[in-house]
């Protein structure tokens, strides 16, 4: 299991929270149930699914996880790309905001390829054991 808050790629993501929702406070009353509504959903999605990820009990689980974090933020990144098409936010902020979740999508991408390297070793290791037990024993029958 991991800890959670001490992952960067959680703290980034829970920092990426509190931009989108500051940029969404001024998106316009139409749009509350609209581009609003989807844009938070997605954005929490990301270091919920980190979080709930963290405390499986194998790397395997923990990467399935990831991957719907990544997944989330290729949604918020495609709802603030429409943002200034509707005239919401600026390019500088649209530019400002897609570095950061691109900055994020690239930890997690990095994050879930470590832990997942990891998984393959720990399974290695593991069939090696069940190798030397399995000549251990041939060698005792013999």
């Amino acid at each position: 299991m991991h800890n959670f808050k001490e992952l960067k790629i959680w703290q980034k993501a829970r920092t990426l929270v509190k931009v989108v929702y500051d940029i969404t406070a001024r998106f316009p009353e139409k749009e509350r149930i609209g581009l609003t509504s989807q844009l938070q959903r997605a954005v929490v999605s990301i270091p919920t699914n980190i979080a709930e990820g963290s405390g499986r009990n194998t790397n395997r689980d923990f990467a399935r996880f990831l991957d719907i974090a990544i997944s989330s933020s290729f949604e918020v990144e495609t709802e603030i790309i429409l943002s200034p098409d509707l005239g919401y936010i600026s390019e500088n902020e649209l530019n400002e905001t897609v570095s950061k979740i691109q900055e994020i999508q690239k930890m997690i991408f990095g994050y879930r390829k470590t832990i997942l390297s990891k998984s393959s070793l720990s399974s290695f290791v593991l069939i090696l054991a069940h190798i030397s037990c399995v000549l251990t024993l041939i060698s005792i029958l013999k």
